[in-house]
């Protein structure tokens, strides 16, 4: 069930309620009978482990600093073989 956070405003009063999402709201205030309003919460809902932008996506930028060291490796290797194709992306005629 969610918890909803209510302020009293004849007492300035704080509560929490646990409510179905399919409930009405709260009137009153549970200790002076005043009107209350709905207040808007932060949510403690966090996204843990991988496969999530803020795990694995998040500031990462295309042609990052690694994918150029692993281009330069490979281009490397493959120029002491001389029967193996450029990986340079140059096309040869």
């Amino acid at each position: 069930m969610p918890i909803y956070e209510y302020r009293c405003k004849k007492c300035g009063k704080q509560f929490e309620a646990f409510q179905g999402i399919t409930e009405p709201d709260l009137k009153t205030c549970k200790f002076c009978k005043g009107k209350v309003q709905k207040m808007m919460s932060l949510s403690s809902f966090t996204l843990k482990g991988t496969g999530w932008y803020a795990t694995d996506y998040a500031g990462k930028k295309p042609g990052s600093a690694k994918t150029a060291k692993k281009e330069e490796t490979s281009a490397d290797s493959a120029s002491t073989t001389s029967d193996a194709p450029s990986v340079t992306g140059s096309k040869e005629e």
